[in-house]
């Protein structure tokens, strides 16, 4: 197996009996995403992201892109690469003068730093057929901006 593209669909709350937590959903293809849960800060930060919007003051991944180009180092792509008892992996993967580096990181900040760098994202094949989901099955997701307005 290999790898494939996905683009972020966007950032929601699944809400349910036991109250709403944070979920950024990977469109894999038509009617079909992976839903990654991840921390509040994270759904705020990676929507903040999709929208541009720009806060008065740098957040971390704001930050921490910043620093990346301050340096010379441009980030080449985040890489979604294991499921393991329902935790996902992922590797950033930056570059400077031509040689690559790879390092391990939460998904959620590696979604958001790679929307931040417009560097694409990737997931190994059979992590999206394990995690991949019908969006059909995803009853109670509320788009963030909704349920925060």
């Amino acid at each position: 197996m290999g790898t494939m593209e996905v683009r972020v669909k966007g950032v929601f709350l699944a809400t349910g009996a036991a109250g709403a937590v944070p979920a950024v959903l990977l469109a894999l293809s038509a009617g079909r995403s992976i839903p990654i849960y991840i921390g509040l800060w994270e759904a705020i930060s990676i929507n903040n992201a999709l929208n541009h919007d720009v806060l008065p003051r740098p957040g971390t991944h704001d930050l921490f892109v910043s620093m990346l180009e301050s340096f010379g180092i441009g980030v080449v792509r985040l890489h979604i690469d294991d499921l393991r008892e329902g935790i996902f992996y992922a590797r950033l993967i930056s570059a400077r003068n031509g040689a690559e580096e790879s390092l391990d990181c939460r998904p959620s900040d590696g979604i958001a730093i790679a929307l931040r760098a417009g560097a694409p994202i990737s997931v190994e094949e059979r992590v999206a057929t394990d995690a991949g989901i019908e969006e059909a099955d995803l009853p109670g997701f509320v788009d963030l901006a909704t349920y925060l307005s």
